[in-house]
């Protein structure tokens, strides 16, 4: 059985349109920027290298200059 009429006409047009408004709601997305800076801490242990190049550097530096030692 088939409806005809307005009630049909208006069927044919809130349908589609309730379709088309869910997909919108659905698709909204808000990104804020937060309150405070964002901080990274960034804790790297150095010390080996220091040391490997001051033991470098030391031991250059006995090997060029034997007669002080």
């Amino acid at each position: 059985m088939r409806e005809s009429g307005a009630g049909a006409r208006m069927r044919k047009v809130m349908i589609p349109s309730a379709v088309a408004g869910a997909i919108a709601l659905a698709g909204c997305v808000t990104v804020n920027a937060p309150e405070e800076p964002i901080v990274i801490e960034l804790n790297i242990n150095i010390r080996q290298e220091v040391i490997y190049r001051l033991a470098e550097d030391a031991g250059n530096t006995i090997e060029e200059n034997q007669d002080i030692f």
